[in-house]
């Protein structure tokens, strides 16, 4: 249909042509009128050139009404154009919609994901004939992924409504997510691409960047295994990094704030992406990864007190989280990392001012936090499966090797997440939290006295007693600039012997001490 309206655009145009074509010829060789025909007008005739006033005068007039006659018709012909561009813009809108809705419904198709997935990596099979999957990209500028749509054509609306709800409304395209992977000498990062390619559910929608500092070779060769699965970029700098003579065992955390430095940039004002997923090369992610994020991302774009979305719990260890809720999300004051996502202002706000190293703490700062908190699950989406690094292995045995990881499709693009806004949230969860009985934690150790599976509060006043409870009750006991891990509003949700526990300060809690770190 679009085909024939289109045609018939062509063929209007072309008699519109050939008409004024044929109009011209025809006034060109009209013969003339008013006592025309004696040729007393040519040199030579009965009346020379400038010999008779009156012929002088009716030529005069004579041409003025010729012009008159062709303005008329090409007003006439004006008024018909403008109706073949009229049409033309409308059949061509109804060309575009009809496109559209075509390609979303590719995209809704690519999305179906079933709720569980078949366990063990599965990479997507690679045809041996295809060379081009042998070549990977060495520098980002030869590197042309797809470029992220303009963050406005994303519409996320809050505001109130009679239910309460936030409305977050996603127009078509729908945003790419990209994820870039931090990478360096590990050849391990095939476990983390392996699952990562295995759960995406869409390379347009989420294309996987990943750069490598350090040169290792054999990683090079690892991360160009996957061809254009990925992208593979390298950090250009490999030097030390100049530092204080007492910093010189700390030149590993110095490189990584560098690279992340570098990475980033090229996210977002090479790649021009407006947001970001951010794993290192040693985090293996759950099958509902993608999910969490792309339903997580309307929120963060819609409320200015969050900053980040991490898809990590500090104190994710099996005994102290809920599997069966794995639904549950949480806000959180502390940064968590590893595996995060934020937005392209965040990243202007943050990029002038980027630390030399120990980014991650630098990150948990009041002067950079601003108040403003994350999203963290109840059960973590990543878990870290590397013990070499530049920390030595600081908490891998303690902590980490016992976080959770999700087994089970959780689809969060479908439920309503709006409870998650601060207005909302903090309401519920002061009444929450200072409802709960509050308990010794003696009580809890032996259980003697409490029936039910809570929650129960048991209260610190100090950092000495906050981190004598936390150790007893088997949670992370350190603070960064005065937050614990996974704390909000200086409250740690966890899971203690089956039964809910908020390790809480006094009710009336105000803002953290950084004394306290």
């Amino acid at each position: 249909m679009v085909r024939k309206k289109s045609s018939l655009i062509l063929c209007g145009a072309f008699l519109f042509v050939v008409w004024n074509a044929l109009l011209l010829l025809y006034l060109w060789g009209r013969p003339p009128s008013l006592g025309e025909a004696g040729g007393g007008a040519e040199p030579g005739g009965q009346e020379e050139w400038g010999g008779d006033h009156g012929a002088r005068a009716n030529l005069a007039g004579e041409v003025i009404r010729l012009a008159e006659e062709v303005e008329a018709e090409l007003e006439t012909q004006k008024k018909l154009l403008k109706q073949i561009e009229s049409h033309r813009s409308l059949w061509a809108r109804r060309k575009d919609l009809g496109k559209r809705a075509m390609d979303d419904g590719g995209a809704d198709k690519q999305q179906k994901r079933p709720e569980k997935q078949p366990p063990g990596p599965q990479v997507p099979p690679k045809d041996p004939l295809d060379k081009k999957d042998q070549i990977q990209a060495e520098h980002s500028q030869e590197l042309n992924p797809a470029p992220d749509p303009d963050p406005k054509a994303v519409s996320i609306q809050a505001q109130p409504v009679l239910n309460n709800e936030l409305e977050t409304t996603v127009t078509s395209p729908q945003t790419v997510i990209p994820i870039l992977v931090i990478a360096c000498d590990r050849v391990t990062v095939r476990r983390s691409l392996d699952r990562l390619i295995q759960y995406r559910p869409s390379a347009k929608l989420f294309p996987i960047i990943v750069s490598q500092d350090c040169g290792h070779a054999e990683t090079v060769r690892v991360i160009g295994s996957y061809g254009d699965q990925v992208t593979h970029i390298r950090q250009p700098d490999l030097s030390d990094v100049r530092v204080r003579p007492e910093h010189r065992k700390f030149q590993g955390y110095y490189k990584i704030s560098r690279h992340y430095r570098w990475a980033l940039n090229q996210v977002f004002n090479t790649f021009s992406h407006s947001t970001v997923v951010i794993v290192e090369d040693d985090l293996e992610v759950a099958p509902d990864f993608f999910e969490y994020f792309q339903a997580l991302y309307p929120v963060l774009r819609a409320d200015p007190s969050l900053w980040c979305v991490s898809a990590w719990n500090d104190n994710g260890r099996d005994a102290l989280v809920d599997p069966g809720k794995a639904e549950l999300l949480y806000r959180t004051d502390f940064f968590p990392g590893l595996g995060w996502m934020l937005l392209k202002d965040l990243w202007d706000e943050l990029e002038p001012k980027w630390p030399s190293a120990f980014w991650d703490d630098w990150m948990r700062q009041p002067e950079q936090r601003r108040d403003r908190s994350c999203v963290r699950p109840e059960v973590s989406r990543t878990i870290t499966f590397g013990r070499k690094g530049v920390s030595l292995g600081q908490f891998f045995d303690q902590y980490l090797r016992y976080i959770k990881l999700n087994g089970e499709f959780v689809p969060f693009t479908k439920q309503d997440l709006s409870h998650l806004v601060k207005e909302q949230y903090d309401a519920r969860f002061v009444k929450e939290v200072y409802g709960a009985p509050l308990v010794r934690v003696e009580d809890l150790l032996h259980g003697s006295t409490l029936t039910g599976t809570g929650p129960f509060r048991v209260q610190y006043s100090s950092r000495d007693s906050f981190k004598v409870l936390a150790r007893n009750l088997g949670v992370m006991d350190d603070l960064k600039s005065g937050v614990p891990r996974t704390g909000y509003r200086g409250v740690v949700s966890f899971l203690h012997r089956g039964r809910r526990v908020f390790l809480s300060p006094p009710e009336g809690w105000t803002k953290y001490d950084v004394s306290w770190s």
